[in-house]
């Protein structure tokens, strides 16, 4: 799979990212952030083992969560760089719709 992020002026993709692992991956840790609807302190924080993909969660008041997703190649790759954009949502459902489109997602790349 691919990760890319994008926004005016920038466009990055690192190539064959594999965000799904034995415990659940992305989609797990998404879930869990739905889960906590109703917010947490601090930074919570996932990433691919070859942290070629981090995607980092923060709780602010008005139930909203920013998502920052942070795509960077394998250290072996030529060049040291890294871009990353950050996605607001509602906390809860916009969470919960988010975790299921992911999940489903990761499972059709899978088949």
């Amino acid at each position: 799979m691919a990760s890319s992020c994008a926004a005016p002026g920038l466009t990055a993709r690192v190539d064959d990212v594999v965000a799904w692992v034995g415990d659940g991956g992305l989609p797990a840790f998404l879930d869990g952030l739905a889960a906590d609807y109703r917010g947490w302190d601090g930074e919570r924080s996932w990433q691919t083992l070859d942290r070629d993909l981090t995607v980092s969660a923060v709780f602010r008041s008005g139930g909203h969560v920013g998502l920052t997703w942070a795509v960077q190649p394998w250290r072996q790759a030529a060049g040291d760089w890294s871009a990353s954009v950050t996605t607001w949502l509602e906390a809860g459902e916009q969470m919960a719709s988010l975790a299921a489109d992911v999940r489903a997602f990761l499972t059709e790349e899978r088949q």
